[in-house]
């Protein structure tokens, strides 16, 4: 993990999905758990809802308290920078990447790491939607300590 000097300034990111209730929250939550000394850490979405109450649920269950996470969209000034500017953005939905990238105000600093959404899920009953849960979990945690040990190799994934 790359260390910072005490004057360097932290590495600013914004984990993006379409409500700002599920893996974008997740992504916020595990980068601040991993590297709570590297990043400025946020997350937003262009419409905002509740954070998804089966993950906040799920998540306890398997001893990660998700229950001060906040959704925001980009105009929520209580939670995110009042210049709205940001190092990196990821969209961890490719929906919202495809849609949102070449016209958003972060040209040159956009990621697509797209992690799941609920869209996608299959499950019949309470126990597949918790593994389904669990294992986005798991792919969001795997990206993040993959990708966020070093805010340089993060700008290299850069892609729009």
């Amino acid at each position: 993990m790359a260390l910072l000097k005490k004057a360097e300034k932290k590495c600013s990111v914004l984990f993006v999905d379409s409500l700002n209730d599920l893996s974008s929250q997740l992504a916020e939550y595990y980068t601040r758990k991993f590297y709570p000394g590297l990043y400025d850490v946020y997350s937003a979405g262009p419409k905002h809802e509740i954070v998804d109450c089966d993950l906040l649920s799920v998540m306890y269950c398997n001893g990660e308290d998700l229950r001060d996470q906040v959704s925001k969209d980009f105009a929520d000034e209580r939670f995110l920078p009042k210049d709205n500017q940001f190092d990196i953005v990821v969209y961890t939905e490719k929906g919202v990447f495809d849609s949102l990238a070449h016209k958003s105000p972060w040209q040159g600093r956009q990621i697509c790491a797209h992690m799941g959404c609920r869209d996608e899920f299959t499950a019949t009953d309470d126990a597949e939607l918790a593994e389904q849960l669990l294992a986005m979990a798991d792919r969001v945690s795997a990206w993040v300590k993959e990708n966020m040990d070093d805010p340089d190799k993060l700008r290299s994934l850069v892609s729009a």
